[in-house]
């Protein structure tokens, strides 16, 4: 193989005046246009990602801050639920802190709900709240306190009403079994009695005059005295005595004229009376009693008669009379 110096025959046969192909070059200044804009764009793109994540994190940032406001409110409003759901009845007596506080709420509330809320202001005012709070738990636990105590007390008063109203019945009952003694020993107290009995069978001459007799044909009444004692219990006014005549045959009397029924005695029952008289007595003197009593018949039995007085339902005296058969001249 032979090498020349001398240019070849088809260099030779070229035009001199042909132009040079641009094409490569105006390629190259796309391509670096092309790969700055690319450059620009990811640069920009990585730029807007920066501040996408520095705003991502403001927000973050911000959220979780309001996050926590929200947290230390709703904390508050628990402790303040807590509060008064267990404390309901004391509420009356702290309406007017609760006002404030429900007012101060308000106020929280409504500064939470702002799209730019003053994150520091509504901490501030949380603050304020749980001092609200605080101060009202203090007056509870006060009250509560209080409150124990006189329930202590009213337990105490209580116990000792439950005493004095047991003494109390014990008494009332003592008193009225005291009273109902004391009734009846004034009411047998007051009960009358009979002294210096005696009874006389009288014969009333045609002229009038009478004259005492033994026997039964010439007796034609009998004649009843005796002395009511003094007496300082039994009231001064009318008195009832029932007269009791019982025959020889062992029967009692009666005289329908002379308006005979029966009367409820303490002792014996319903008995039957013979006569009944009343007398006007006069507290604590003596009082001297007479009458007369004949059969309706007007005819008198052999043998002994008794005679029974009572009053207030008591046997206060009694006495007897023995009539003989009259002999042929008596």
């Amino acid at each position: 193989m032979s090498y020349s110096n001398y240019p070849s025959s088809t260099s030779e046969n070229q035009p001199a005046n042909q132009p040079k192909d641009n094409r490569k070059l105006i390629f190259g200044i796309l391509i670096a246009a092309l790969v700055g804009t690319w450059g620009y764009i990811i640069y920009d793109k990585s730029q807007s990602s920066k501040k996408i994540d520095q705003l991502t994190v403001q927000y973050t940032a911000a959220d979780s801050s309001r996050s926590a406001v929200e947290a230390e409110y709703n904390d508050a409003l628990s402790r303040m639920d807590s509060l008064t759901g267990s404390n309901a009845k004391l509420s009356g007596e702290l309406a007017d802190r609760k006002t404030e506080i429900e007012s101060l709420k308000s106020q929280i509330k409504n500064e939470l709900g702002k799209k730019n809320a003053d994150l520091s202001k509504a901490r501030s005012m949380i603050k304020e709240l749980n001092g609200k709070i605080t101060d009202l738990l203090a007056q509870v636990e006060q009250l509560k306190q209080e409150n124990q105590t006189l329930t202590v007390a009213n337990a105490d008063l209580s116990t000792q009403r439950d005493t004095l109203t047991a003494q109390k019945t014990r008494v009332e009952q003592d008193l009225s079994t005291t009273q109902a003694a004391k009734a009846q020993v004034e009411d047998v107290g007051s009960t009358l009695h009979a002294s210096n009995i005696n009874i006389a069978a009288i014969n009333v001459k045609g002229s009038g005059k009478e004259k005492t007799t033994e026997t039964a044909k010439r007796a034609d009444l009998f004649r009843i005295t005796f002395d009511l004692d003094e007496n300082r219990i039994a009231p001064s006014g009318e008195k009832e005595l029932f007269v009791c005549v019982t025959g020889p045959d062992g029967h009692p009397i009666t005289v329908p004229a002379n308006g005979s029924g029966t009367f409820t005695t303490r002792e014996d029952g319903d008995k039957v009376f013979t006569n009944k008289m009343t007398v006007n007595y006069e507290q604590g003197k003596r009082m001297p009693v007479s009458f007369d009593w004949k059969p309706e018949s007007g005819k008198y039995q052999t043998g002994s008669y008794k005679i029974e007085i009572y009053q207030n339902g008591y046997k206060i005296g009694q006495g007897t009379k023995e009539l003989k058969k009259g002999g042929l001249f008596s």
